[in-house]
């Protein structure tokens, strides 16, 4: 094959990856098979080892992972990830509106209500159509760096498709491990620990305890391989910058789409509080059957001049607000209470 050849056929497949990656892990309609597209793949990855001179940082190959990272850099938010007021009863969400409402007297508002993934929160910076930073919340100010952790997510677009977007951007959304992933990994995590000739107690001691920290540690990692294998997701729901077109918050998740952003679809439009709850109510009956966490609901302010007019307290926006549901309860048997005793003496019962 000439390296004229070899171009064109890296290119060609390229595209043809990043296709079939936006049909399954966006569009949740694949067109090929697993076996189909790693054959795909395997023909790329052997291309540009052949040919370096064509091994583009956004090419399908780099999602395997492979770079290592011994520390992660800080890096200052261009737009600070603020927190949201948290409500948890019906009358402490109608205060939130009568505030509201209050500010922008007799103005017609709508709301936004989005499921509240339950996961790490990331802010993606994209500089003409490609994606050159990836950032954790940290506090607020700043977080951590962990692009190359995150191009590994096949939901997240390493280069944009032609579109309008501005030549500067920044998308925030959620970093979420499925909870088959989940499942798995502390299935495979369990079979090793008993071939290695753990107790069951112990076992139990080591697993991953929950999807959101397994997701938070998985970020973190300092092998970008092996966070490849956790098949972490991403939901995309904010965007920040300059010259966007559109008016409203809804209308920005819709053009996210288009760009080919993973948007949740479960997104509504609310005229009023009413449908709000509603809204509330049927995901808190509902979200077993999602097939990952969730942890409320969060409702903004639609239209956007209305957001600016609305503004900020000190540590939230005053547009919007998170209802959290009841964390989950069950009841289990108390079999027994020992205790231990910690390096510095302290004693402490386990049950």
């Amino acid at each position: 094959m000439t390296k004229e050849q070899a171009g064109k056929r890296i290119k060609e497949l390229s595209h043809e990856l990043d296709e079939h990656n936006y049909k399954y892990y966006v569009q949740s309609n694949p067109t090929i098979s697993d076996y189909e597209f790693d054959k795909l793949l395997e023909e790329l990855i052997s291309l540009e080892k052949q040919f370096p001179e064509f091994l583009s940082p956004h090419s399908p190959s780099q999602r395997v992972g492979g770079a290592i990272t011994k520390d992660f850099a800080t890096v200052v938010h261009k737009y600070p990830m603020m927190s949201l007021g948290n409500t948890y009863s019906e009358e402490e969400l109608r205060d939130f509106d009568q505030r509201v409402r209050k500010i922008l007297s007799d103005e017609k508002i709508e709301y936004v209500c989005e499921l509240k993934f339950d996961g790490v929160a990331i802010g993606l910076t994209y500089k003409d159509g490609e994606l050159v930073r990836a950032v954790t919340r940290g506090d607020g100010v700043q977080g951590d760096d962990v692009t190359a952790n995150v191009k590994t997510i096949r939901s997240i677009p390493l280069k944009l498709k032609k579109g309008d977007f501005p030549a500067e951007f920044v998308i925030r959304g959620e970093i979420i491990l499925p909870r088959k992933e989940f499942d798995r990994m502390n299935a495979e995590l369990a079979a090793q620990l008993t071939e290695d000739g753990f107790s069951d107690d112990e076992i139990n001691e080591r697993l991953y305890r929950n999807p959101r920290n397994t997701a938070s540690g998985t970020l973190k990692q300092q092998d970008s391989a092996i966070v490849a294998t956790r098949n972490l997701d991403c939901f995309l729901y904010a965007l920040y910058g300059d010259n966007f077109s559109f008016k409203t918050h809804f209308e920005s998740l819709d053009k996210a789409r288009e760009w080919g952003f993973k948007v949740s679809d479960k997104v509504c439009l609310c005229s009023n509080l009413k449908v709000v709850m509603q809204y509330i109510n049927e995901w808190e009956h509902k979200r077993e059957k999602l097939g990952f966490e969730i942890d409320g609901v969060v409702i903004k302010v639609n239209n956007y001049r209305q957001q600016q007019e609305l503004g900020f307290t000190s540590k939230v926006p005053r547009w919007a607000i998170a209802y959290k549901y009841k964390a989950e309860a069950a009841a289990t048997v108390l079999n027994d209470i020992g205790y231990q005793i910690g390096r510095t003496g302290a004693i402490t019962p386990v049950a």
